[in-house]
């Protein structure tokens, strides 16, 4: 995970920002007609230390860069622009970095030295080939045996870490201190000051590929978004997890393990910047002062889903409430999506360790909360589990498509804390081995067996293989469509 340098040393933040630099400072001096050497003499610099400039080898100071905009008739804002000064500044900047990828030097051939007698047509056929080498190696990024696994190996980091990760929010603190951030739930207007303080300027439109959540124009630093919430998504978490992804530097998935670990960051980076840590961690203090902890009061306060509230609260329940504690998101047949645990909970697990497409038990919350006379109303409950009992509260998001039920739990010692320990509900587990909900009892067993024939869904999704492409699941074809069409 990245550092994040200070708002003033921001400008060159990555070597293709000088590279960037460089080519429109060689643009500009050659628009001037001036030669390095004549530069040189007007603002008291050696041409080799200029020549570094152009080549993206040196940050030059600000001082400098006054004396280069004077020199060259411009200004230090079009020097320091993002974008090319043109389209073959953009082909020699995507040929330097190409060639940095390991993926590139694995091929072993002689570095391609970029310099203006290179035609332009050698350029684009040199990005071309790039492309297709990477669209082979990952064409198909993951079986589903090694998506498992490294599911198995994220939550195993998680947990070792309790969930926190510093540097994250650090960069949350440090983008709401650029904005003015003074407290409170965020604004739709401070959530937009923060995308054009990163340079992104925003897009709704209504005929985004249904494969993407939001698709980023990196040429013309625009985020294209849609008006409508996409599940138990809204446009503002949505917006905060692409520019996540922006600000802690990600690129392109070099494999599965990469792309979840890029997606469980950007999540993270949103919701700590939707729910601020100093603010978050003062509240929960107090409410546990108070012995009267509620996902639902840290949902209310600042304005998120239930399942962003309950995630948020493994962020920090570890690391400054000095609890330990266990999230899921299930569905109404107890199928687990995501999962996290450092309070000892045993999940049902494949051979690999993966949590994710088991079955949980149905005298969990979880499942209990279906059957409930009111599934959206809040499920309290205390479960006996082998060798422990945890207390549990339950919430159904409501959902277009389907329910998703949203449990955090504690063990029996910490319900103290919280609303709705007084709860009489009561259930027994001997879960994760099944013993107690999926064999059924033995009086019925005796009764029907042989003599039923149910006719099963067919489950078609386990004959699909995990969606290819650098991105999981995303039709390349659409998205760059859509990018022509706008």
């Amino acid at each position: 995970m990245a550092e994040f340098a200070p708002e003033e040393d921001r400008n060159f933040s990555t070597d293709q920002d000088l590279l960037v630099f460089g080519q429109r400072l060689r643009h500009l001096r050659r628009a001037a007609g001036l030669t390095l050497v004549e530069l040189g003499e007007r603002v008291g610099r050696a041409p080799s230390q200029l020549s570094l400039l152009e080549n993206g080898h040196r940050e030059p100071k600000l001082s400098l860069l006054r004396a280069l905009a004077d020199a060259l008739g411009s200004s230090v804002d079009e020097l320091l622009s993002k974008k090319p000064p043109n389209r073959r500044a953009e082909l020699e900047i995507a040929v330097e970095q190409a060639q940095l990828d390991p993926l590139y030097q694995r091929l072993d051939v002689p570095p391609l030295k970029v310099g203006k007698r290179v035609p332009t047509e050698a350029l684009e056929h040199v990005l071309a080939l790039y492309d297709e080498l990477k669209r082979r190696e990952t064409k198909q990024v993951a079986t589903p045996e090694e998506a498992r696994k490294a599911n198995a190996e994220l939550r195993q980091m998680m947990r070792e870490h309790g969930n926190y990760f510093p540097e994250i929010e650090k960069a949350a603190s440090g983008i709401l201190e650029r904005v003015g951030y003074h407290g409170g739930a965020l604004s739709e207007g401070v959530i937009q000051s923060i995308a054009t303080h990163m340079g992104y300027g925003l897009r709704f439109v209504t005929d985004l590929p249904r494969s993407v959540r939001s698709i980023t124009d990196m040429r013309h630093s625009r985020i294209f978004l849609r008006r409508e919430s996409l599940g138990m998504h809204s446009p503002r978490t949505i917006l905060l997890q692409t520019l996540g992804h922006l600000t802690l530097g990600h690129s392109q998935p070099r494999d599965f393990a990469d792309f979840l670990r890029q997606r469980v960051e950007a999540n993270y980076f949103a919701a700590a910047v939707l729910m601020p840590e100093q603010a978050a961690v003062g509240y929960l203090k107090q409410a546990k002062a108070d012995r009267d902890l509620a996902v639902e009061d840290l949902r209310d306060v600042f304005s998120v889903s239930y399942e962003m509230a309950a995630h948020r609260f493994t962020n920090l329940a570890t690391q400054y409430l000095d609890l330990v504690c266990h999230f899921v998101r299930n569905d109404e047949t107890g199928i687990i999506y995501k999962a996290y645990e450092n309070d000892g909970l045993v999940f049902p697990t494949d051979p690999a360790g993966a949590i994710e497409g088991q079955r949980m038990c149905r005298h969990w919350a979880g499942r209990m909360v279906f059957a409930s006379p009111d599934r959206y109303s809040t499920h309290y409950q205390y479960t006996d589990k082998p060798g422990a009992t945890h207390w549990c509260v339950a919430h159904v998001d409501p959902n277009r498509g389907r329910d998703f039920a949203i449990t955090l739990g504690v063990p029996y010692t910490e319900s103290r804390w919280f609303r709705g320990r007084e709860t009489t509900n009561h259930s027994k587990s001997r879960c994760p081995n099944g013993e107690c909900c999926q064999r059924p009892p033995t009086e019925l067993s005796n009764r029907w067996q042989g003599m039923v024939w149910p006719s099963a869904r067919a489950h078609s999704h386990v004959l699909s293989a995990l969606p290819s492409g650098t991105f999981p699941g995303v039709d390349e074809a659409d998205v760059y469509a859509f990018l022509e069409s706008h």
